[in-house]
């Protein structure tokens, strides 16, 4: 009898000890009706120490109001992508790379060829830090262009609000998004921006450009709700789609409605509005493009 006593007491003083989750000086009591995602406190494992450190050029850029610039890289060329990539990479005005996943014949494994080629010594004279458009809203198109390096992720033809936080779920870590962390090569292709002494999972959330486009005129319907979802740093005006999908040329004052309802709504949410190059200088409010 005694001894099952001891048991017991015993038994009670682990579980008394497994109620208390120890977090630095804070004491956090686990929650007696079980385990619930929504009032979870996070650990400091991966807390930015930086201070909020920002090393990508192109993030830099943006948050200092100035105009980037995405290189277009969309070859199908096997024999030259690595110095097409290079040449693209290396260009006086490059903020970014604009690896075109959407529209080319280029796949994963070439993308993160190009990009590791670029931060190699046999790219030298590199300035832009590895972007992308992905072919669509989709974990695994995401998780794949992270993973490989780029810091500039653009996703095409977001209609809704809903999609758009579906893109920053799968874009950043927790406790922001749902980003898995996993076997990677950012490490060797992100080198020459990222200090050797700081952490890329604790300071990638800080780091990260996230441009959505509007494409369709459901999307352009809901600009206002898709630029104010945390996490989104520019809307792209999509100006050909536009065209394709709403039956008005550049010009025409049905297509200029869109671009006006596009613009007022970035803006309007104090993020950054992103359209081709040519409209750099001649369109207001316009400071992030793709050449």
């Amino acid at each position: 009898m005694q001894m099952r006593r001891r048991s017991r007491l015993m038994a009670a003083a682990v579980a008394a000890v497994a109620a208390t989750i120890m977090l630095g000086n804070q004491s956090v009591r686990a929650q007696s009706g079980g385990i619930d995602p929504d009032t979870w406190v996070y650990g400091p494992r991966n807390d930015d120490t930086t201070g909020g450190l920002i090393w990508n050029p192109a993030k830099k850029q943006m948050n200092k109001g100035r105009i980037v610039i995405g290189r277009t890289v969309s070859t199908s060329d096997l024999s030259a992508m690595n110095e097409t990539y290079c040449s693209q990479a290396s260009q006086g005005n490059a903020d970014f790379t604009w690896t075109e996943m959407q529209h080319s014949a280029i796949d994963w494994g070439d993308a993160w060829r190009m990009w590791a080629y670029g931060s190699s010594d046999k790219c030298a004279g590199r300035k832009a830090v590895p972007g992308v458009r992905v072919a669509y809203t989709d974990e695994r198109e995401i998780q794949h262009a992270l993973d490989g390096g780029a810091m500039v992720l653009v996703v095409p033809t977001v209609d809704t609000v809903e999609e758009a936080r579906e893109v920053v779920q799968w874009a950043y870590f927790p406790p922001m998004g749902r980003r898995s962390q996993g076997g990677s090569q950012t490490a060797t292709v992100l080198a020459p921006w990222l200090p050797a002494d700081v952490s890329y999972r604790q300071t990638f959330n800080n780091n990260l450009v996230l441009i959505v486009m509007i494409e369709t005129i459901e999307g352009v319907k809901n600009a206002a709700k898709i630029a104010q979802v945390p996490g989104i740093d520019g809307v792209f005006a999509a100006s050909s789609d536009l065209g394709n999908f709403s039956g008005y040329i550049e010009g025409d004052p049905q297509y200029e409605k869109l671009i006006k309802h596009i613009s007022k709504s970035t803006l309007g949410a104090g993020k950054r509005l992103c359209g081709p190059v040519r409209w750099k200088g001649v369109r207001p409010g316009f400071t992030c493009f793709q050449e």
